[in-house]
């Protein structure tokens, strides 16, 4: 019996690799001829010009007005204190008080004082008595030496005698009115009119003569007091007129001068006091009112910008320029001198009659052309 053999045929390979690829190549044949299309597109856009706004460069006079917050003072503070020590026995004022010229203010106790003038006044007695019997004995002598009947030496001792009982009257005359003027130091008075702004005693209190116990701010011309950053007052005008306006009540307004700039730099805060004489002050600027002082500074020749004007450039401040005869623009680096309220105040970096961008400049880049808003009109 004969094996048939069966000989197996393997089915015919198919290469798939060129039928997977073919979706691939298209895709990426798509993708390139978007982008060139895109690149067409950009550079079409590039050469179209944007209207922009722009503004030719001119010099002008900058003063920049400062305004600093402040506060009113006195132009005069007296510190009151007694004459003599003692325990204080009264306090008729309190802090921010008015007070008249001659008010009795506090008073201390007068026990010595008046013990004091006591004794002054026994001693003068004294002394007043003595000289009358001197007199009285002078005068005797005087007749008796013109009758003949006492000697000179006696004249002289009862002369001498009166002179000394003279001067003792005197002295005492003296020790009495001192003894008078400490009674009189018992009593505090206000020396002017004014406001009582500090009180360091109480009632029962024992102070020492000169120990100051209120300070009263005198009435009359105020003073705006502001603390000054030394570059700024280098800058300022050497008499400048100072705006000065209540800050609770923009309506109330005075104008002031330098009065007083303090000569040395406060080392806490590295500012000068400087003092602001404000004649004929409103009643509506009391002691201790916060007010705003604005004053211009020296003229200086600048550029002013509008703030869109400004951008940047490698980290710098910079405007965009616009080539009068191409219309493209680049980028110029600038020296800020300040900065205003919506103005860029240019130091250097720009020559005047040059064409600056000074809206629209978020949309350019270097060697774009412009058109000029409002350039044909």
């Amino acid at each position: 019996m004969s094996r048939n053999a069966t000989s197996s045929v393997s089915p015919p390979s198919v290469k798939t690799s060129s039928l997977l690829s073919f979706p691939s190549a298209v895709c990426v044949c798509a993708a390139a001829l978007l982008l060139a299309g895109c690149q067409k597109q950009e550079a079409a856009a590039k050469k179209l010009p944007v209207m922009v706004r722009a503004e030719t460069v001119a010099m002008a006079d900058y003063a920049p007005r400062t305004s600093l917050t402040g506060v009113i003072a006195a132009r005069t503070l007296n510190n009151l204190s007694f004459r003599v020590g003692g325990r204080v026995a009264e306090r008729f004022v309190d802090v921010g008080q008015h007070v008249d010229q001659g008010a009795v203010l506090a008073r201390i106790d007068p026990q010595e004082q008046e013990s004091d003038l006591r004794s002054a006044q026994a001693d003068l007695d004294a002394a007043q008595a003595q000289l009358t019997q001197s007199a009285a004995a002078f005068q005797r002598q005087k007749t008796l030496l013109a009758q003949g009947f006492t000697t000179r030496r006696d004249y002289d001792a009862a002369d001498q005698a009166m002179k000394v009982a003279q001067g003792s009257v005197d002295a005492a005359q003296s020790a009495f009115a001192n003894a008078q003027q400490n009674l009189s130091f018992t009593e505090l008075k206000a020396g002017a009119p004014g406001v009582i702004t500090a009180r360091q005693v109480e009632t029962g209190q024992v102070v020492q003569a000169a120990q100051t116990v209120f300070t009263v701010a005198e009435d009359g011309d105020r003073d705006a007091v502001f603390n000054v950053q030394e570059t700024l007052v280098a800058r300022t005008p050497a008499s400048p007129a100072v705006t000065i306006t209540l800050l609770a009540d923009p309506q109330v307004r005075a104008t002031g001068k330098v009065r007083e700039i303090s000569p040395v730099v406060d080392q806490a805060s590295g500012s000068i006091r400087v003092r602001v004489g404000i004649a004929d002050t409103p009643a509506g600027m009391p002691l201790g009112a916060a007010v705003i002082g604005s004053v211009g500074a020296k003229p200086t020749k600048a550029i002013l910008l509008p703030w869109q004007a400004l951008t940047s450039s490698a980290g710098r401040p910079a405007v965009w320029i616009v080539d009068p005869a191409t219309k493209a623009v680049s980028t110029t680096p600038i020296e800020v001198l300040a900065f205003d309220s919506g103005t860029v105040v240019v130091a250097s970096g720009l020559n005047e009659g040059q064409s600056v961008v000074t809206a629209g400049g978020q949309l350019l880049s270097p060697g774009q052309t412009v058109e000029i808003s409002g350039a044909g009109q």
